[in-house]
């Protein structure tokens, strides 16, 4: 009895620190298996109803949870930028940071090649406050 009162505390604690909605499952489980301990002495039927239960717990409820919960993913503030198209305001080049402007705001930016003032690039991505561009040629 003891030990699966350890267990629904010990899986609570990690439910609350990763919020995955995965523990909590088998916490559900696990106070099935500490009411079965009380009625049955043998730990083969109790961790049978754990295992079991917790399975069947987060099979029928992780898709719904996920259709709920994951209605697209909102991109934030920063990272829809990613792709967009900006304006070189200071010069960039391989050993040198420069500014682009995109989506009315300057940013630092690095490249792996020299990229002058007035060029247009393309954001591939955010690494700190930093954002590294690739210059846009023509009619791409």
């Amino acid at each position: 009895m003891y030990f699966w009162l350890f267990v629904v505390i010990l899986l609570g604690i990690i439910e609350v620190v990763t919020a995955d909605l995965i523990t909590i499952w088998f916490i559900v489980s696990a106070i099935f298996a500490l009411i079965t301990s009380i009625f049955i002495d043998s730990f083969v039927v109790q961790f049978a109803v754990f295992v079991i239960l917790g399975v069947l717990f987060l099979l029928i409820t992780k898709p719904l949870i996920k259709k709920t919960h994951l209605k697209g993913n909102v991109k934030t503030n920063f990272d829809r930028i990613i792709g967009m198209e900006a304006i070189v305001t200071e010069e960039i080049s391989k050993n040198k940071i420069g500014e682009v402007k995109v989506d009315g705001k300057r940013w630092s930016a690095y490249s792996d090649k020299k990229i002058k003032v007035g060029s247009t690039v393309r954001v591939l991505s955010i690494e700190g406050v930093k954002l590294k561009v690739i210059e846009v040629k023509g009619d791409e």
